[in-house]
């Protein structure tokens, strides 16, 4: 029988920012919209598989993001201990999704590999790509894989009963989501494929962009892959932390994404 997963995401920074800066082409009605940055985590059965680290203090310092708190630390809020945990989904190679990596001490990390020839090679010669990337993480993960500890995916994979890989590309080029079932049904944890709600829904791209076609066909796939739109999770919109019943104590923190939104 598969495992009916509880599926948290965990905030752990924000920043300020303007709706020209969320979409290609910007926006005719510029105003704030503010940035959530989040981690997530699936749990059934006393294992837990973790869906992106973060990024440290020092790197929010210096790109100007508000750090809320350790995203691997604060896991223990769930009762995760990181030390334990076996398996983590990195959806790609951005400072914002791999930067806290070394805090596990014995995960493996699953990875596409498409998404490490990108980031090692020859479109990091250009600012504007390779910009979204730390090189002390990058070459972290390369370490991770001479010491055996990177699983490289090509396409969708099935890593553990419920919990499934899915190669999307886009706005990275070896971006990958994950569907997680639950009692509710499949949630679908999108990552980057759409940052908030509105890229996927207005069908406007985000402007941190490998390929724009991919990054379109990427909203198709999340509808195809979800039971309805409330299943779809976006990888930072604050709307997230609204719309899903919190965890008791951790308000403003984590939210249960394996029960139904909220009215």
């Amino acid at each position: 029988m598969t495992p009916e997963y509880s599926v948290y995401a965990l905030r752990y920074a924000m920043r300020d920012a303007m709706r020209h800066e969320h979409f290609i082409g910007g926006d005719p009605h510029d105003a704030p919209m503010p940035m959530d940055y989040f981690v997530w985590a699936a749990v059934a059965d006393g294992r837990a598989f973790i869906l992106d680290t973060g990024f440290t203090a020092e790197v929010a310092a210096r790109r100007k993001r508000t750090w809320l708190r350790c995203p691997v630390e604060s896991l223990r809020l769930l009762d995760i201990e990181p030390d334990t945990v076996d398996d983590v989904i990195i959806s790609h190679l951005h400072y914002d999704h791999v930067g806290s990596f070394h805090k596990f001490a014995r995960a493996r990390f699953h990875l596409q590999e498409p998404e490490m020839h990108y980031a090692t090679g020859r479109y990091m010669k250009h600012e504007k790509l390779r910009h979204s990337f730390e090189v002390e993480d990058v070459v972290g993960i390369v370490r991770m894989n001479y010491a055996e500890r990177v699983v490289f995916h090509n396409g969708d994979a099935t890593i553990a009963p419920g919990i499934t890989l899915h190669a999307v590309g886009g706005h990275s080029a070896g971006l990958q989501c994950v569907t997680v079932n639950t009692a509710r049904g499949t949630v679908v944890l999108a990552s980057d494929v759409t940052h908030f709600y509105e890229n996927m829904d207005s069908g406007r791209p985000f402007t941190t962009a490998f390929h724009v076609g991919d990054m379109l066909e990427g909203f198709d796939r999340l509808r195809a892959l979800a039971p309805s739109p409330k299943h779809i999770v976006p990888g930072h919109d604050p709307a997230v932390m609204a719309r899903y019943p919190a965890v008791p104590g951790l308000e403003g923190i984590a939210v249960q994404l394996h029960l139904e939104p909220n009215a």
